[in-house]
């Protein structure tokens, strides 16, 4: 009995809260946007220092995908070994 208070309750509650309120007080769920301030930019800003250590290179794209067909190539492989290796056992 206790369990079904409880969800009356609850339910309520989300009821009520999901009503925006019409008062000159009412609130926006998102806050408002703060500009940047210097330090921030100054961090963001594009350094040419660490310009060669991004890895969004063509060269590390390609190797990534070289990587993901090794990877499917050897599962497919492993996958085939197991199932020769059932069927030969199977057929003895």
């Amino acid at each position: 009995m206790a369990f079904l208070l409880n969800n009356t309750s609850i339910a309520s509650h989300l009821r009520s809260s999901s009503q925006k309120p019409d008062g000159a007080f009412s609130q926006p769920r998102r806050g408002f946007h703060v500009e940047l301030g210097t330090r921030e930019k100054a961090l963001l800003a594009e350094n040419d220092a660490l310009r060669r250590f991004k890895s969004h290179k063509k060269g590390v794209r390609q190797l990534k995908r070289v990587g993901d067909v090794l990877t499917v190539v050897l599962l497919a492989g492993c996958c085939y070994e197991i199932y020769a290796r059932a069927t030969m056992q199977k057929e003895d």
